[in-house]
């Protein structure tokens, strides 16, 4: 027996307007992308950071992750303030942060204005992570909500490749990050301007798409609601979506507040959002982000040269989106939590075979990590391998499961909670990963991620609930 549920007859299906839905979602996966390069670019330019501010390996690993901060920032507060401003209003906002973060971090001649510029880039991601998906989920049909979703992680690695990409050709061009480019420019500062384009088209393209008809039900604007609903579904389908939203949110129309996500019984936090919260930690206590940001740095540990390791960085960039693909798919046909289980179980075999080759790395004459033939072939594999399969289940499920796993009441108050813990998981594994590396050494840190891929797949198996298939409006909290 199938058990996706058909929320529509072929009458209404017909009636819907299947282009404007991908149109929307693709304009809100720029955010995603955007995302994903702001996120990326940083992985090129760290040696241009330590040679330009004079930094420690301490204050890099700070330089380095302090965008996190604004990160956990972003996704809380703009899952709040998207309740009172709109959905589409914040990623407004996010685009001007991203514009100004991009032009900020580029042109920083201290410390401190960098760090300040990568903050503001940070609260705009953090807010792009959050809404964006949630944005789809609310304007798309259940019955492909999930591939829509899935675009997002796509434009997030498809940001990730462009950013290695840019990175690439412009040290390439210059020798290295650290020399010189146009306008008398170190290369380092021109792939952070790169992000110019990507943001102003962002926020152009924001300013013709409409807000999302359940906010709009949930802040009373029916008759706006009706308005975008009949763009998206036609007449009949849209009286029947307004009804249903309506009547989920009948018992309860007071404003959205953090304190909506207590059980009104014994005052406790819902189980549903302790759940979004582990699966927003896991996706990053598995390690993720220290391929993502540190990928130049850790092959050149093991002995490849800096154009090499990001030429790696452009490949693992290349691989992620084709299990991206994959993802999108498979997540309406088998559903989500397959998807999870089969990914936490191949990071863990992954991983754990990339702690097994570094942990039989030598030292070469100048006491960097050597890696013999066999070993290094083992680790890159492995750790390629370990890529795909985050990005065919946690890199994307996770995102779509916190756009539509909430009940319409609390969705951005939960959103707020799990996106602040995703990205301050996403800060303690990065600026952490300096510390280990210098403490317990790759094999030691990999280890650890390692672990963690193995606790996820019992959390999986035990606690996460599927949703593939089901209207917004029978989400349970």
């Amino acid at each position: 027996m199938n058990d996706i549920l058909l929320e529509s007859t072929p009458s209404a299906m017909r009636e819907e307007n299947t282009r404007l839905i991908v149109q929307i979602s693709c304009v809100a996966t720029l955010g995603g992308f955007l995302f994903g390069f702001d996120s990326g670019v940083i992985n090129g330019t760290v040696e241009g950071i330590r040679t330009a501010f004079h930094s420690s390996s301490t204050e890099v690993g700070f330089e380095v992750a302090s965008m996190l901060l604004g990160c956990a920032l972003g996704a809380f507060f703009a899952g709040r303030v998207s309740d009172y401003w709109g959905r589409r209003s914040v990623l407004i906002v996010a685009a001007v942060l991203f514009l100004l973060s991009a032009l900020g971090a580029g042109a920083a001649e201290a410390a401190w204005f960098f760090v300040a510029a990568r903050l503001m880039g940070g609260f705009a991601v953090g807010a792009a992570s959050v809404i964006a998906p949630a944005y789809i989920a609310e304007v798309a049909p259940a019955r492909y909500r999930g591939r829509l979703a899935t675009v997002q992680q796509i434009a997030i690695i498809s940001g990730l490749f462009c950013a290695f990409l840019s990175n690439y050709l412009l040290a390439k061009a210059a020798g290295a990050s650290i020399g010189t480019l146009w306008l008398n420019q170190a290369a380092w500062r021109w792939m952070f301007w790169m992000q110019v384009l990507p943001s102003s088209l962002f926020f152009v393209s924001l300013l013709f798409i409409p807000e999302s008809p359940r906010y709009l039900v949930v802040r009373k604007r029916e008759s706006d609601a009706s308005t975008v609903l009949r763009q998206l579904y036609g007449d009949t389908e849209a009286r029947n979506k307004l009804t249903e939203i309506s009547a989920s949110l009948a018992h309860d129309r007071h404003r959205p507040r953090l304190s909506d996500l207590l059980d009104k019984v014994n005052g406790k936090i819902r189980p549903i959002v302790w759940v979004g919260i582990g699966l927003a930690s896991f996706q990053q206590l598995v390690g993720i982000n220290v391929v993502f940001y540190y990928g130049a740095v850790l092959w050149q540990a093991v002995g490849f040269s800096e154009n090499d390791a990001l030429l790696i960085n452009v490949f693992s960039g290349a691989l992620s989106i084709g299990a991206c693909l994959i993802a999108v798919m498979l997540i309406d046909r088998i559903g989500r939590k397959p998807l999870l289980w089969i990914g936490s179980i191949g990071m863990a075999i992954t991983l754990i075979l990339v702690t097994v080759a570094f942990a039989n790395a030598g030292v070469d004459a100048n006491g960097k990590l050597a890696l013999s033939h066999a070993m290094g072939t083992l680790a890159l594999i492995a750790a390629n391998l370990y890529v795909a399969f985050f990005n065919m289940s946690w890199g994307p499920v996770m995102w779509v499961m916190l756009g539509e796993m909430f009940p319409n009441q609390i969705r951005g108050s939960g959103l707020a909670v799990a996106g602040a813990a995703q990205w301050t998981s996403n800060f303690a594994i990065t600026i952490t990963f300096p510390i280990l590396l210098a403490g317990i050494g790759l094999a030691g840190a990999y280890g650890l991620y390692a672990a963690a891929a193995v606790v996820s797949v019992f959390f999986v198996q035990r606690y996460v609930r599927e949703t593939r298939g089901k209207e917004l409006e029978q989400m349970e909290g």
